[in-house]
């Protein structure tokens, strides 16, 4: 007998030991999977910040850093239970103010089908190959299909090469570069993450997180001084917003030159875009209270600032935002050193920075959370949301639609483009809702934050629409209050008519669903109520599907909650009468 359980364990831990891998090269894919980089034509393919061409044009520090993957990710979908990374890297691992897990480790998170964010804490060893082991890996509660994982790379090190594994028989998919305008920073060393101790706490990478945009971070230690030369680089990139926070760099200037630099700096940006220009004041330093030298320095560097944004005003450069250095507020455990900011004082500035952020490029959050933006994936096995919501970006870019009609899966499959992966009234959109030209932007299982994230991230941008329809809300029935869902939809209205200030917007009543009809009639007038407040249009359709008895009538739907073909047919007609 003891023999006997010998071997069986000794086949255990050989199979453990057998386990097939399959490793992904992010370098050699079909499709730039490199996030967060400006240049993806040029250096797709490298985890490198500054293209080729730079070499010679720039100063030979700005160069050297640019070769850091500060800021850089890869976007992946996986079911593997386990996942391992295995790299190398340039130089050093770690430095005397800052851990090797910044300065060369990375940083994985996994995101769930609710769009919730998890961190991964992995086994790590550092030495030639630097490797993470993440095991134990919980399945999502919707679905088998995994997640969606985002990997950091490291702020102060060059990347030669990496490699993501799974076991042989899991699933494993690298996600294209995001084809949204990124946030562009160009900055210092505490930009760049000094010292964060992992590389998704520098300040830049939790602001990221926090607005699920992409961020080039062209952060570049002590040597960004807004030199021309680098500026050209700042300003070839097309983007959504770009950041200024050069001051900690500055010292060594006088105050009129300071003033100078910033000045042309912001001209340069502007002979290209248009887009915001958020110039950042020094934060300060933990010993200017105690430090006559440090208290003046970084007083004067400030001063020197706020006059560049004065002269700017008097201008009238346009879009030109700023944030003074005591609005951080540092706390004085939020240092390392005399400068630059360990975790405490990255999460004080990301703050402020994202409530900025948040003011210019109109993304504020709610109150409760059906006004908090946050992605989805709750049916891959039946379509990917972000894929859906790329091809809805591309097909409004290439072909401006005249109408949208937002809503959940009663939308999506419903008819119209881009196809869903079922069109359950196809005929009927194509009688009573092309000839209006309208464009199917819902998306299967969408709450009213899914579509407030989506709108946040360019689906009702770029074009001028004539009509907006809104079905939304079903699936958020039961799981937020009555009053939380009433409020997140005009919230939501908010961001729609902002973006959208001619369109002829209206709300569509949640359509009735099997035992709930009294219940979703009841909320329906707290639609109205707040959607006619506010200046919209509401229509109540849940008439037209009810029978004589006020209940669901089932010949007009698949499953109590889903139109059929024929209930399609009667909103169509519903919808177009009064058009």
């Amino acid at each position: 007998m003891k023999r006997t359980s010998i071997s069986i364990l000794f086949c255990f831990i050989c199979l453990a030991g057998n386990t097939q891998w399959k490793w992904n090269n992010p370098q050699k894919t079909e499709y730039p999977v490199v996030q967060n980089q400006g240049w993806n034509d040029e250096i797709g393919r490298t985890f490198t910040r500054l293209p080729q061409s730079a070499k010679g044009n720039v100063p030979e520090l700005v160069w050297n850093l640019s070769r850091h993957s500060a800021g850089l990710a890869i976007h992946f979908y996986s079911n593997a239970p386990e996942i391992k990374v295995r790299y190398a890297v340039e130089g050093s691992h770690g430095m005397n103010h800052m851990p090797a897990t910044s300065v060369s480790g990375i940083d994985l998170y996994g995101i769930d089908s609710n769009g919730a964010w998890h961190f991964y804490s992995g086994d790590f060893s550092f030495g030639d190959t630097i490797s993470y082991h993440y095991n134990r890996i919980i399945k999502d509660t919707y679905h088998t299909d995994g997640y969606e994982y985002r990997l950091y790379l490291p702020l102060y090190n060059s990347v030669k090469w990496l490699e993501i594994g799974v076991p042989e028989e899991a699933s494993f998919e690298f996600i294209p570069v995001l084809t949204e305008k990124p946030i562009v920073l160009y900055g210092t060393s505490i930009a760049q993450g000094a010292c964060a101790t992992r590389p998704a706490l520098a300040w830049s990478t939790i602001v990221e997180k926090a607005l699920d945009y992409p961020l080039v971070n062209l952060g570049f230690s002590g040597s960004a001084k807004m030199e021309r030369e680098v500026m050209e680089y700042v300003s070839d990139i097309d983007a959504c917003l770009y950041i200024l926070d050069c001051m900690p760099n500055l010292f060594e200037y006088d105050k009129p030159d300071v003033s100078k630099r910033i000045v042309e700096a912001v001209k340069q940006i502007r002979k290209k875009h248009a887009a915001p220009i958020l110039l950042i004041e020094h934060a300060g330093n933990s010993n200017a209270e105690t430090d006559s030298v440090r208290f003046t320095s970084h007083s004067d560097i400030n001063e020197a600032s706020l006059h560049a944004y004065q002269l700017l005003q008097k201008e009238n450069v346009p879009d030109l935002y700023y944030i003074y250095g005591d609005e951080f507020n540092i706390p004085a455990d939020g240092w390392v050193d005399y400068v630059h900011f360990n975790d405490i004082g990255m999460q004080a500035q990301a703050l402020v920075v994202e409530k900025k952020i948040r003011e210019v490029l109109k993304l504020k959050k709610g109150a409760s959370a059906t006004g908090i933006p946050v992605a989805q994936r709750r049916e891959p096995y039946k379509y990917e949301w972000k894929k859906r919501h790329r091809e809805i970006l591309a097909l409004n870019e290439s072909h401006p639609p005249q109408s949208v009609i937002i809503g959940n899966s009663i939308t999506h499959f419903w008819g119209g483009e881009p196809k869903g992966p079922q069109q359950d009234g196809a005929e009927s959109w194509k009688t009573y809702l092309e000839p209006h030209g309208y464009r199917n932007l819902g998306c299967g299982w969408d709450q009213i934050e899914n579509v407030l994230w989506r709108v946040y991230h360019g689906e009702l941008d770029g074009y001028e629409a004539e009509r907006i329809i809104v079905m939304i809300g079903t699936n958020n029935l039961g799981l937020n209050s009555d009053e939380s869902l009433v409020e997140g939809l005009r919230f939501l209205l908010s961001a729609i008519r902002e973006r959208q200030p001619r369109a002829l917007i209206k709300v569509i009543g949640i359509l009735p669903r099997r035992e709930h009809e009294q219940w979703v009639d009841n909320i329906n007038r707290q639609i109205e109520k707040t959607a006619l407040q506010d200046g919209f249009v509401y229509q109540n359709a849940g008439n037209i599907l009810l029978d004589a008895n006020g209940k669901l009538d089932e010949s007009l739907f698949s499953d109590g909650l889903h139109p059929n073909e024929k209930g399609y047919e009667l909103l169509g007609a519903f919808i177009s009468a009064f058009e």
